[in-house]
């Protein structure tokens, strides 16, 4: 029998999820099956609408080799493994004569752990173990919570905390779950053969496709023990969030709370003079803290590098005393050891880094209302941690509806550690950038509008003459409003203007959990939904509820925020525009994904406003523009009335 080809098997995985093919998904299919048949490198932008994820899907199955697909988001992770793979392994299994198997792969603490369900938690204060059920108050949402979670333990099959509905609280989640690090280990563990992460392990390295995270592929790239199994492609979907995914993972934070806890976690397994040296050192690190401001710390400051060398050795001592002391009175001495163990070398490893001060590592101080200071250290850049981890030994296909930003992908390409498009050299990974464009006619399905006459926002201060701009835009769409700010304040600002002045109900993030205040935005087109990072890049609505579109002011970093101001001055000590490769970047990869909230079927109408005139007049302003679906551009305030009213009213009579 002659070898299916990838029309065919495109075809027939389309017509089993109830699709409809589209150009852009052939050609995405064909160039995913060429970088993988040629252990090649590509960056591929696929619109909303293309089907992007059988357009990587289909090709990968094909080949035949074991595939890593690694997500941003739980919605999607949950789509690939409920919806699309089932669906494409049945489809393909005919022509193929074989069935793919597909497995789900998360970090352990995803997991519930029978071993702390079953024999408790360690406490913090006595540091032997408590039954957490017995602790908490039946009647308390904490005591409820772990009651429910008990039950579910007996009906799961998977232990994953995303398959139980309704949620419970991180709380109630820490309660009965471990890290890695605080894991005794399979063999050590009477739960060891029941354990829903082992099992998952298990799982993934038979399976033919393993979906993932970034934050998984971020540790199994950074950490250097193995998380995933060997694979030879890698599909990177969301590509657009890998960066600030792998910086968070390799992102070290030490507060005097978490200093605490692990001096008290100690305390009952070391000797006295080791667990005295450990408890002073955490004094003074919480002392020079208590005066800490925050911002960058160039170098390290004389009282602060004092504090982390006291904390260094004495968790090294600790660490070291830890391996020998035993302690009837501390009942499953394993996992209160191993508890202490993780809590310390934590410490450690953090102290160390900074005390160490590389020159490609950025520190600062943060102080955060409830939680008081930390300081915290990130890697200037993880390009040459990705080139190196992720492009040398397979395939790698990255994906994202936003990867081209100012008409090319060396941008995106740059912040992966990728050599502009095209350049040759023996230790340079080799790339394609190829966008296949969307099914939609965005021209003729809406309109960019950019409020010119505006002034100019600063950086404090009420814009009286935007929130007059936001209103009219509002009333004239009757509703059917996203707004996008660029801070939590000025979303609240905004909320409370409108509030006051109209009677269109408006939600505001923070008032309600994300997905509430989505299904109620989607449930009424009168309604608006305002709020920040999170619904720049989290909501998908079509139809009527969401006909404009609205962002405060173009989403830079903010000038303070010490990492990408380190980044950018890097970049312009390297002889680079650092504005333009930091902040720039951040804000026009923010901004495509704002615009995408628009534009989610092929009937959809609207208007993406954006009510800060620098898109229209600044020079960097058309490479901004450049990043965005090419929607009817204006600078007309009637205009963008005009067509708001005659789409509100469309809307209303097509109800």
């Amino acid at each position: 029998m002659t070898k299916p080809s990838l029309p065919e098997l495109l075809h027939a995985a389309v017509s089993a999820v109830g699709g409809t093919e589209r150009p852009g998904q052939v050609s995405m299919a064909e160039a995913v099956a060429e970088a993988v048949d040629d252990n090649a490198h590509l960056l591929v932008q696929a619109g909303t609408g293309t089907g992007k994820s059988l357009g990587y899907l289909v090709p990968a199955l094909a080949h035949g080799e074991r595939v890593v697909v690694a997500t941003a988001t739980l919605a999607l992770q949950r789509q690939l493994v409920e919806r699309d793979l089932p669906r494409t392994v049945d489809a393909l299994h005919p022509l193929l004569r074989r069935r793919p198997q597909f497995a789900m792969l998360k970090g352990r603490s995803n997991y519930l752990c029978l071993h702390r369900l079953h024999e408790g938690a360690p406490q913090d204060e006595e540091e032997g173990l408590f039954d957490q059920f017995e602790a908490a108050a039946p009647s308390s949402k904490l005591g409820q919570d772990l009651l429910r979670l008990r039950d579910w333990s007996d009906e799961t099959e998977t232990g994953d905390r995303d398959d139980l509905t309704p949620g419970v609280s991180d709380r109630a989640w820490s309660q009965i779950s471990v890290s890695s690090r605080e894991c005794i280990g399979a063999t050590k563990c009477a739960y060891g053969a029941e354990c829903f992460a082992e099992a998952a392990r298990e799982r993934a390295k038979l399976a033919d496709v393993v979906v993932t995270n970034h934050a998984l592929l971020a540790i199994d790239a950074i950490e250097g023990a193995p998380v995933l199994p060997q694979h030879e492609v890698l599909i990177v979907d969301e590509a657009h969030e890998l960066v600030s995914r792998v910086t968070g993972v390799a992102t070290g934070e030490l507060t005097p709370g978490q200093v605490n806890r692990a001096v008290r976690r100690a305390a009952k397994l070391v000797n006295e003079k080791a667990a005295d040296a450990l408890l002073t050192a955490s004094e003074g690190f919480e002392r020079v803290l208590e005066l800490a401001l925050p911002g960058r710390l160039e170098e390290v400051p004389e009282d602060l590098g004092y504090a982390l060398m006291a904390l260094r050795d004495a968790a090294r001592t600790v660490i070291s005393a830890l391996g020998g002391t035993r302690d009837k009175s501390v009942q499953d001495e394993d996992a209160v050891r191993k508890q202490a163990m993780a809590s310390v070398e934590s410490i450690h490893s953090v102290a160390e880094r900074i005390t160490q001060g590389s020159e490609y590592d950025v520190v600062w101080y943060e102080r955060h209302d409830r939680f008081g200071a930390s300081v915290r250290v990130a890697p200037l850049s993880v390009s040459g941690l990705l080139r190196e981890k992720l492009f040398a030994d397979r395939s790698v296909v990255l994906t994202s509806a936003t990867l081209k930003l100012g008409g090319d992908f060396n941008g995106v390409g740059a912040s992966l550690g990728l050599a502009p498009e095209g350049t040759a050299g023996d230790d340079i990974p080799q790339w394609k950038g190829l966008d296949v464009g969307s099914p939609f006619d965005y021209p003729r399905q809406g309109i960019l509008y950019v409020a010119r006459h505006l002034a100019t926002p600063g950086r404090e201060g009420s814009r009286t003459d935007m929130l007059d701009e936001l209103a009219e835009l509002v009333e004239a769409a009757g509703g059917r409003t996203l707004g996008l700010f660029s801070s939590m304040r000025a979303a609240q600002a905004a909320a409370e203007e409108l509030r006051g002045r109209q009677d269109k109900p408006i939600l505001l993030q923070g008032e309600e959990t994300l997905g509430e205040l989505i299904k109620n935005f989607a449930a009424d087109p009168e309604t608006c939904l305002f709020g920040t990072l999170s619904l720049w890049q989290g909501v998908d609505v079509p139809g009527p509820s969401c006909q404009l579109v609205i962002m405060d002011r173009i989403p830079f970093p903010r000038p303070d925020d010490p990492l990408m101001s380190a980044r950018q001055k890097a970049v312009e000590e390297a002889g680079g525009n650092g504005f333009m490769a930091v902040a720039a970047t951040h804000a026009a990869l923010l901004m495509a994904q704002g615009a995408g909230r628009l534009v989610r079927a092929m009937g959809d109408k609207g208007v993406v406003a954006v009510l800060d005139p620098r898109l229209a007049n600044a020079r960097y302003g058309s490479y901004l523009r450049a990043s965005l679906p090419d929607f009817w551009y204006t600078t007309d305030r009637n205009q963008a009335r005009r067509s708001l009213a005659a789409i509100d009213a469309a809307a209303k009579t097509a109800k």
